[in-house]
């Protein structure tokens, strides 16, 4: 390989939603892309916090994802908030569908990631927290983060 180039493509992780939902299943899903927009991924332009998956017509799409627009695209770029389609078992999409409509849950994109030279997208079924939940969830932590210190100083 030479000097210059990386093999390296991030990991985009939405890290608002653990704070946000409780997550009760995950599914890796494929993803329909452009060229411009596996570039801009590939380079760690994209953002999670406001999107959201659905079912729709019996197929799984990804709404909200900004994928920032590739500079050296030229004429032949991409909308950065386009819906997105989503690549999965007809099965898994019928459960996910059924499991969704409950009421509280949606599906909410947890990462997107490059697997064998393919772009992945992690969806997860949710439920959102309340706000007890989410104070109780930040003192869980603090706690551990206190006990892992107390133990580092022992020692």
């Amino acid at each position: 390989m030479s000097a210059g180039k990386q093999n390296f493509s991030p990991r985009i992780a939405n890290r608002r939603a653990f704070h946000e939902y409780e997550i009760i299943a995950k599914i890796e899903c494929g993803i329909v892309l452009l060229g411009s927009e596996v570039k801009s991924l590939r380079l760690g332009r994209a953002q999670l916090q406001d999107a959201f998956a659905r079912v729709e017509h019996g197929e799984l799409w990804l709404h909200k994802c900004h994928i920032d627009v590739y500079d050296k695209a030229g004429v032949y770029t991409h909308e950065p908030t386009r819906a997105r389609k989503l690549l999965a078992h007809r099965r898994e999409i019928h459960k996910l569908e059924s499991q969704s409509q409950q009421r509280g849950s949606t599906l909410v994109p947890l990462a997107i990631y490059f697997k064998e030279g393919k772009a992945k997208v992690e969806i997860a079924l949710a439920r959102g927290k309340r706000q007890h939940d989410k104070r109780a969830a930040i003192r869980r932590k603090e706690q551990d983060r206190e006990m892992r210190r107390s133990m580092m100083s022992r020692r």
